[in-house]
């Protein structure tokens, strides 16, 4: 079922009523002890949710997650890939020896993903529904290295499945955004990436530990969001996805994303509050 199909047919009370639930939870930073409705049995089901969701939160969207579907559910939802939101609030800059604070909303859902993070260099065509690796690649300006906090009011996001996921903003809770990746064309999939927590490595990878590369993100999310009716416009940050893995945190927690060659970022993760 397509995502404006979904949007004809689909109970419009239940997905206000969940994604009302979410956004109230996340703005006054609460957990959310199981989750708030009927469970999506499908993306397009997800996405009504995040639609809904995104137009209730007060802030703009200048970026999008891409995270992997586990290849067990990959059948069923007919998608390798999920999106979700990212505002305006959510996104910190990085430079040098910084450590940079990252919320975690106490009772709910917090990791730390090493990441690509890819920027688009002009508005999308909007009836371009279509994309090869190529094109998405052109459609790239730069890359940077950086950090995304996955992070949820709901303690069993991820164990829910992906339709959940999708449901709540891709299970994003902001992006660190680090250094360029000067030439990245030649560079990016050869750099390595260690995430550490706590002065112990949890993960190692690259670029091309996510099935068919970063690029493939880019590449699903121009189709995806044009599908949606959200094509991708200048300047809008893409976080390709955890080459490394998903690595759960608590507050209190110091993480160390290391990309081999070019940078270190540094985070401390501390208890979310109400702004």
């Amino acid at each position: 079922m397509s995502v404006t199909a979904a949007k004809d047919s689909d109970v419009p009370a239940e997905a206000a009523a969940i994604a009302q639930q979410f956004v109230s939870a996340r703005l006054e930073v609460r957990h959310t002890p199981e989750y708030p409705g009927q469970i999506p049995e499908t993306l397009a089901q997800s996405y009504v949710i995040q639609d809904i969701a995104i137009g209730l939160f007060p802030d703009e969207v200048v970026g999008w997650k891409v995270g992997g579907v586990p290849p067990a559910q990959q059948d069923k939802l007919g998608a390798h890939r999920v999106a979700g939101a990212i505002f305006a609030r959510n996104v910190w800059p990085t430079a040098g020896d910084t450590v940079v604070p990252l919320p975690e909303i106490e009772g709910g859902f917090a990791a730390v993903e090493s990441e690509f993070i890819a920027r688009i260099g002009a508005d999308a065509d909007p009836a371009k529904i279509d994309w090869t690796i190529e094109e998405a690649a052109e459609a790239v300006d730069k890359v940077f290295i950086g950090v995304e906090l996955a992070g949820s009011p709901l303690a069993a996001i991820n164990d829910l499945g992906s339709a959940v996921v999708a449901s709540d903003f891709g299970n994003n809770g902001g992006l660190i955004v680090g250094p360029e990746l000067e030439n990245w064309r030649e560079r990016m999939d050869q750099i390595e990436v260690e995430t550490v927590v706590n002065g112990a490595s949890v993960g190692t990878g690259g670029a091309r530990s996510l099935a068919g590369g970063a690029l493939e993100s880019v590449r699903f999310l121009l189709e995806h969001c044009a599908r949606w009716g959200r094509p991708l416009k200048a300047g809008t940050l893409v976080s390709t996805g955890a080459v490394t893995g998903v690595h759960r945190v608590h507050a209190g927690d110091e993480a160390v994303c290391v990309f081999k060659g070019i940078a270190e970022i540094h985070c401390s993760v501390v208890r979310a509050e109400q702004s």
